[in-house]
């Protein structure tokens, strides 16, 4: 029976080899293709965006650094490797 609570999303021009791949991953998952999709989009919902989690640091106080400087330093450090 369809939730009446739950959404329903469609996608439109997929290319056919993105869709083959996915297709191909979710029976390897032994999962249908919405099953698949629909796993990888709750993952995907489940984890904060980097802007999310950079504006919940700026409202944090007690730190010394600003997320900007900690941001510009954190790659200047990796681009330096």
């Amino acid at each position: 029976m369809h939730n009446a609570c739950m959404k329903n999303l469609q996608v439109r021009s997929v290319p056919e080899r993105t869709h083959a791949v996915l297709r191909r991953r979710a029976a390897h998952a032994g999962m249908s293709l919405q099953e698949y999709l629909l796993s990888m989009l709750n993952d995907t919902a489940s984890r904060p965006t980097v802007e999310e989690v950079l504006t919940r640091i700026a409202t944090r106080s007690g730190g010394r650094v600003r997320p900007a400087a900690a941001v510009r330093d954190i790659r200047a450090e990796r681009s330096g490797r």
